[in-house]
């Protein structure tokens, strides 16, 4: 069974995605190291809390993602995990074994390494999607031979989706109007505080019946926890910035929502929007999210937030 888009384009995703993913980077040590131990706690919290989905990449420490998803999902109970995963890059370690050097591989022998690497380390003999990671600077690269790469391993059964997964909205709008898509990753550019994704790729992808998958809800940290020492888009906060966060959080307080559940729960306002991943490093994020996934926020508190421009207008709020 698969969903709908806007304007009743039917969705090219050939299985339905669960509605909350969790995004895999963080184990593979982002920010600060995850010890063995939490990074097991992570999957386990979200078997409990019925998480099937998770995103990672080759990137996420150098395999490390990769490897301890394919390492500890089963033992935590998960049987028939959804997983994304990404390729475009190769990891090149140093001859004493060390992780090296990532570099980018657009070449059909180079995608099909790289997916050959992360199915190696996730132990599965296919992935349900493929994205091309970060193609930005790439565009030619793209058309002449890892578009092409991609749809090859998916006619073979590699992989069941292929997309793209990068932080620019226009950008990604871009290659989905030039390519055929079954799903997109966009990062940080549809939160309550940054509405890029809006302009063109979210009603482009409504269109064409391509699935949204929204990462980098919280922005790096600062819709989770806006205090001074934030960070936002991998950048400390500016001022402005938090005092918007903080007044987004005061309005969310009102109705006696978490600022979390809000910035979770808001790209699913669009309904080109099928999928929210986040970022988690222990079983207390994982339940913490879980949990404001599912808070209930009424109506009204969308229509305050949309007077207050961290809601767009053109969407629905009630």
């Amino acid at each position: 069974m698969t969903g709908a888009s806007a304007h009743g384009a039917p969705s090219r995703l050939p299985f339905d995605l669960p509605r909350l993913g969790i995004g895999t980077a963080p184990l593979g040590g982002l920010f600060q190291e995850v010890s063995e131990q939490d990074a097991a706690a992570t999957l386990e919290a979200a078997a409990a809390a019925g998480i099937t989905y998770f995103d990672t990449a080759p990137r996420y420490g150098h395999g490390q993602a990769e490897d301890r998803l394919g390492r500890l999902l089963a033992p935590a109970g998960i049987a028939e995990p959804v997983i994304s995963t990404k390729t475009g890059w190769l990891l090149r370690p140093e001859p004493d074994g060390s992780p090296g050097t990532v570099v980018t591989d657009w070449t059909e022998r180079g995608i099909r390494a790289s997916l050959e690497s992360s199915l190696t380390r996730l132990r599965r003999p296919s992935v349900d999607i493929l994205y091309l990671h970060d193609p930005d600077d790439y565009p030619d690269e793209i058309r002449r031979t890892a578009y092409p790469a991609v749809r090859r391993l998916r006619d073979e059964g590699l992989v069941r989706a292929i997309g793209f997964g990068m932080n620019h909205g226009d950008r990604l709008a871009a290659y989905v109007a030039e390519f055929e898509v079954d799903v997109v990753l966009v990062a940080g550019r549809f939160s309550l505080l940054d509405h890029e994704a809006l302009t063109t790729l979210l009603p482009l992808c409504a269109k064409t019946g391509t699935a949204v998958v929204v990462g980098g809800v919280f922005n790096t940290g600062l819709l989770a926890d806006p205090s001074d020492d934030a960070m936002f888009n991998y950048r400390p906060v500016q001022a402005e910035t938090l005092a918007r966060a903080q007044r987004c959080r005061e309005l969310c307080a009102e109705f006696g929502v978490p600022l979390a559940a809000a910035a979770i729960q808001f790209p699913y306002l669009h309904p080109a929007v099928t999928s929210v991943v986040v970022g988690c490093r222990s079983a207390a994020e994982v339940s913490a999210n879980a949990a404001a996934s599912r808070f209930p926020i009424p109506d009204r508190l969308w229509q305050r937030l949309a007077e207050e421009g961290f809601v767009p207008s053109q969407l629905p709020t009630v």
